[in-house]
């Protein structure tokens, strides 16, 4: 969290470099989440790019109450739902994305993840669109729910229960479908 503070300070104040290090130390996790909640490589890219670029345009005045993550995170977020309200995107199958591809030795397990993230992405498609986000924000993301609350304008009681909704209609949908 203090290196964090770092970084704005250090961006705030004109320094690429601190911008460089926020996107390599954010990239993934925020692509993570977007590709889940868009389901489509092109538009998460977008989305991220758009969080990025309005950072730079915030240069100056930045100023973060909550984590950086967090922060970048309901950028994103809002980013998306924005693209949604302008139906602009489609909630396709979104496809998890791997921690790394170096975990799975051979094409045989990779054939087995692609089914299974595939089965995934088809079942949080399903899921409404606030259930689908706390799912995401949750488990890609690692935000507590009081994070996601705020991002979400809703009690804590709530996002605890979009959640709880969220992964059982998910385990119903994927009843036997995905090993763990």
């Amino acid at each position: 969290m203090l290196e964090d503070k770092l970084l704005i300070w250090r961006l705030n104040r004109g320094r690429l470099d601190a911008l460089r290090q926020i996107y390599d130390r954010y990239k993934v996790d925020l692509l993570k989440v977007s590709l889940s909640l868009t389901g489509d490589v092109g538009r998460s890219e977008d989305a991220v790019q758009d969080v990025f670029l309005k950072l730079i345009e915030s240069c100056g005045r930045i100023g973060i109450r909550t984590s950086l993550k967090s922060y970048l995170m309901t950028c994103l977020v809002n980013r998306i739902r924005s693209l949604h309200r302008g139906d602009q995107c489609r909630a396709e199958a979104p496809a998890a994305v791997p921690a790394s591809r170096t975990a799975l030795p051979g094409p045989e397990q990779w054939a087995v993840l692609d089914e299974q993230m595939r089965l995934v992405g088809r079942a949080l498609a399903q899921l409404p669109p606030e259930q689908r986000e706390v799912v995401t924000l949750r488990v890609e993301a690692g935000l507590g729910f009081r994070e996601i609350a705020r991002m979400q304008n809703a009690s804590v009681n709530t996002v605890q229960g979009r959640y709880r909704y969220g992964m059982e209609k998910l385990r119903s949908l994927l009843d036997g479908e995905v090993d763990t």
